[in-house]
């Protein structure tokens, strides 16, 4: 199954360059870094980056990261996947620009 991280582009840039990352702030504040299944990523998108255009979609399998990745209850209930490790750039299976349109972030095709 794939998870989805959505990256502000200066974080994106900072872990290619790095080959890992610890996340976003709010991911290393939390312990943890952040993912959303299919079914939540554009509630996602709109809760934390509504008003964000320069964004980076990535696609993670969720097998591979074995134990570190928990799920764990969050909005509503729902169950979200949570990375405890770092994440590198070699379990990242794709990543897409994640554009601002008029009425919401326009996903790549085959997301939602």
């Amino acid at each position: 199954m794939l998870i989805y991280k959505i990256f502000r582009r200066p974080e994106w840039d900072a872990f290619r360059a790095a080959g890992e990352t610890e996340g976003a702030p709010i991911d290393v504040a939390d312990g943890y870094i952040h993912f959303s299944t299919a079914a939540q990523v554009t509630e996602t998108a709109a809760k934390w980056f509504a008003t964000e255009s320069d964004l980076v979609l990535v696609a993670v399998r969720s097998a591979p990261l074995g134990s570190a990745l928990k799920w764990e209850a969050s909005r509503g209930g729902a169950l979200f996947p949570h990375l405890y490790r770092r994440l590198h750039m070699a379990d990242v299976v794709w990543d897409k620009s994640l554009p601002l349109g008029v009425s919401g972030h326009i996903f790549p095709e085959g997301v939602i």
